[in-house]
């Protein structure tokens, strides 16, 4: 189950050219019953994702959960504290339920001012430590420094990017399964 924001949502474009989409393509090609469950909302923050994880977890019953939380907080310029404490929950709600959990790392642009933006980036590794969960260090690696791979929000990644970022998140998801969890429980 990917549990995102509108990174993970396919915003400002069709369902079929997003992330989700492409690995979801990907995982069918090695593992025919595989399946993605796309619980992503544009606008989603942490604390939103704490509010309604449980019935994600109760609806879908996922054996592994792609996280992908905290930008939106991090642009409206929320505490680390309060985002930290929010993931948190969320991870440890998925490990209750018996999800692994794959951490997407995030980064904001320099304009938030060094302290912060260090503080927002370090949080990521931080959590998937204490709660030894895997972590895609950056879910944009490879692009997020070059404007021609965004929308014109210069937010939200155009088409192009989606190929990469799929590819970022296979770069660790693949090393989560084995083969019999895969036959036993299709979900994602």
């Amino acid at each position: 189950m990917v549990f995102g924001d509108s990174l993970s949502a396919s915003y400002g474009m069709s369902t079929e050219a997003g992330w989700v989409t492409l690995l979801e393509q990907r995982l069918q090609s090695k593992y025919a019953d595989y399946h993605i469950i796309n619980a992503s909302i544009s606008g989603e923050t942490a604390l939103g994702g704490r509010n309604r994880i449980r019935q994600a977890l109760e609806t879908h019953r996922p054996e592994i959960v792609i996280l992908e939380l905290g930008g939106n907080d991090g642009l409206r310029g929320a505490s680390i504290k309060s985002i930290y404490e929010n993931l948190a929950a969320i991870i440890e709600e998925c490990q209750q339920n018996n999800a692994l959990v794959l951490l997407a790392g995030m980064q904001l642009p320099p304009n938030y001012g060094r302290t912060y933006t260090q503080k927002f980036q370090a949080l990521f590794p931080q959590l998937a430590e204490n709660h030894q969960v895997k972590l895609i260090p950056f879910l944009l690696a490879g692009f997020g420094d070059k404007h021609e791979f965004f929308q014109a929000d210069g937010i939200h990644p155009t088409e192009v990017a989606q190929k990469k970022i799929a590819e970022n998140v296979w770069e660790v998801l693949q090393t989560m399964f084995k083969t019999e969890q895969v036959a036993t429980n299709p979900d994602i």
